[in-house]
């Protein structure tokens, strides 16, 4: 027994779950919301930014892309952090951290200090983002997790459109004369009412051993992910240089290493950044695989769709925003209904349904794009939005179950950090293949007259693309456990004690170290 228990006169227990759960729950939901919409928010804004900053076409590049290199850089880290210091402490640091570069970004002076403060705001996401689904983790027992799983991917399909709606919003509405910045001053009040009520609500949870930071780790990760990441972000814009691709190369030589060395880190000491013990678990390995190429499909589709609604078919920043709203609210209503109603029932079969309707919902766009060309009107679309948006909140609620439902609770925060880094690393991916994809079927010199039917081209090649690797994540799912673990065991979740420890030892196994 831990000194922490022996001062807790009260311990809780899974058959008394803290009934402030939920309210915990609100408030890391609306920090993992704030952040997707913050990912895709900057997108619809880029015009104005560019009108009112004077900034050049590199800087415009590295306002979205430093935010998401210092979020993928972060993210294993951020999650290993929690483990060790307490999920509650690092998350109220990071969602304290987020709304001051925030503030920072609004309040930006010229268009190298929005470049920094986004670099920083990816920092601080990377501490705030993977405590989300560790505290869900440690806080709910595993007959519960299904239902707030689900919640989280309504949760997902809200920010993946609802960034750019806000805003298309806040920008045309060119709130006391700010142009655009109150795109990221609108984080201000609700960082600040999460760091309120987080302290409050939320129950600290770190993992129930001493962890150390590995240091050697976070530089080899950080390392690795920038070599792959950089010349991804900026190879189109330098015309895919020859150092781009051996700064790739090297990326997997150092990924090596991180492996060799995590493994005799973990032999010495127990406290290696990456918990490689994690990919012997079916389950997570599996679900690894299928997010990071589920990822770039997400990563080449919604880049590819923007230009092509703006670019392309001309539209302004509101009526593109509007577009997506069917997308959204199919998104939404899949994910709620696929973990709570469906999952128990038909298990895997759910994502590889979902993989099949989203493959079925591109080529429906797909042929609308090429029978309507530059006539086509958002009502076209919403047949194609809402079958793709079925098939995704098919896949992305049950998706993050089976990846966590075999995970120790000690390694959660970990396998959050591993989850949401690998997300990223496919996104990554996605954007550089936009380059061959897209940009590879456009002419560098159309004309203007030309655009149009170019971006058009463009969009349906891109599309075919999208459903070859949505077929491939189908292919991926098989090797997905038939049913994620809670589901298997029902409402007695949490495994029985052998009859030699006693109920007292298995409540221990099962649970986090509680803080109060």
């Amino acid at each position: 027994m831990t000194s922490t228990e022996t001062l807790d006169s009260a311990p809780q227990s899974p058959s008394a779950p803290d009934r402030r759960r939920w309210f915990a729950l609100a408030i890391v939901m609306t920090a993992a919301f704030m952040d997707l919409v913050d990912v895709t928010i900057v997108n619809i804004a880029i015009p104005s930014i560019q009108r009112e900053e004077g900034a050049s076409l590199a800087q415009i590049q590295w306002i979205t892309a430093g935010y998401a290199l210092a979020f993928a850089a972060g993210l294993i880290t951020g999650g290993r952090l929690g483990d060790i210091h307490g999920r509650k402490r690092v998350f109220l640091v990071g969602i304290g951290g987020f709304t001051v570069a925030s503030a920072l970004c609004g309040l930006a002076a010229n268009p190298e200090m929005l470049v920094a403060s986004r670099v920083l705001q990816g920092a601080m996401a990377a501490l705030m983002v993977p405590q989300v689904l560790s505290i869900v983790h440690a806080t709910f027992p595993a007959h519960e997790r299904g239902k707030v799983f689900g919640l989280f991917g309504a949760i997902v399909g809200l920010g993946a459109v609802s960034g750019p709606l806000l805003g298309a919003l806040l920008t045309e509405w060119n709130l006391f004369g700010l142009e655009w910045r109150p795109i990221f001053l609108i984080n201000l009040p609700v960082g600040l009412a999460g760091l309120i009520l987080g302290g409050r609500f939320i129950t600290e949870s770190k993992a129930p051993r001493a962890l150390k930071l590995d240091l050697v780790g976070v530089a080899l990760v950080t390392l690795g992910l920038l070599m792959l990441l950089y010349p991804l972000t900026r190879g189109r814009e330098l015309d895919w240089p020859l150092w781009g691709y051996l700064c790739m190369a090297g990326a997997l030589a150092v990924f090596a290493a991180l492996v060799a060395y995590e493994r005799r880190k973990g032999a010495r000491d127990g406290s290696p950044l990456v918990e490689l013990s994690l990919f012997r678990v079916k389950s997570f390995a599996a679900g690894i695989a299928v997010q990071t190429v589920f990822g770039v499909a997400l990563g080449i589709f919604f880049l590819v769709w923007t230009l092509y609604l703006q670019s392309g078919l001309g539209w302004g920043a509101l009526k593109a925003g509007l577009t997506g709203v069917p997308f959204s609210l199919a998104v939404s209503v899949a994910a709620g209904l696929s973990v709570q109603k469906l999952v128990p029932r038909f298990g895997r079969k759910v994502l590889q349904a979902g993989a099949l309707i989203m493959t079925l919902g591109v080529l429906l766009y797909l042929w609308e794009a090429d029978h309507y060309g530059l006539a086509i009107e958002p009502w076209h679309m919403a047949l194609p939005l809402v079958v793709m948006g079925i098939g995704m909140g098919l896949i992305v609620a049950p998706l993050t179950d089976a990846v966590l439902s075999e995970v120790p609770r000690e390694h959660s925060g970990s396998a959050s950090g591993l989850i949401n880094t690998v997300q990223q690393m496919g996104n990554a991916l996605g954007l550089g293949l936009v380059s061959v994809v897209f940009f590879g079927v456009i002419d560098e010199h159309v004309s203007r007259a030309e655009a149009g039917p170019a971006f058009v081209n463009a969009f349906e090649h891109a599309l075919g693309w999208v459903a070859g690797v949505l077929a491939v994540i189908f292919l991926l799912m098989a090797a997905l456990p038939k049913r994620p673990a809670q589901h298997v065991e029902g409402a007695e979740a949490e495994p029985a004690a052998p009859a030699a420890e006693g109920p007292a030892m298995a409540a221990k196994a099962a649970e986090p170290e509680l803080v109060s």
